[in-house]
């Protein structure tokens, strides 16, 4: 489902960029060549329905954006890095094998309190 609102997606943004460009700001572009007024769309018909249809594609791309979110793919398992599971697994199939401290992990070892030796007199 993914895939086929991002093809939509793609689809209704490549329309909306021509019929953009068909436009022009100062009432020019496709609606210029439709000078008489017999034709079947005249020129207050053909920008009509261009500023229509810019709005219709631009929401319809708004819409299909959020509508996209709730099928974004997430991943079933949290990825650890290739070091961590390589430290796992030696551990795991020797447990008398001593995971290296790197120092995030694992607390060092405590040290004993050095004891005051007994002076002899």
């Amino acid at each position: 489902m993914y895939v086929f609102i991002s093809i939509l997606i793609l689809i209704a943004s490549i329309l909306l960029i021509l019929i953009v460009l068909i436009q022009n700001s100062k009432g020019g572009g496709l609606a210029s060549g439709f000078s008489s007024s017999n034709q079947i769309m005249g020129v207050r018909k053909t920008t009509d329905f261009l500023e229509k249809a810019t709005w219709a594609l631009a929401g319809t791309v708004i819409v299909l954006s959020i509508l996209i979110t709730s099928f974004i793919p997430h991943a079933q398992t949290v990825q650890q890095s290739e070091i961590k599971e390589q430290v796992h697994d030696a551990v795991a199939v020797d447990p008398g094998t001593v995971a290296p401290n790197f120092g995030t992990a694992q607390q060092a070892p405590e040290e004993k309190p050095a004891t005051p030796e007994s002076k002899e007199e």
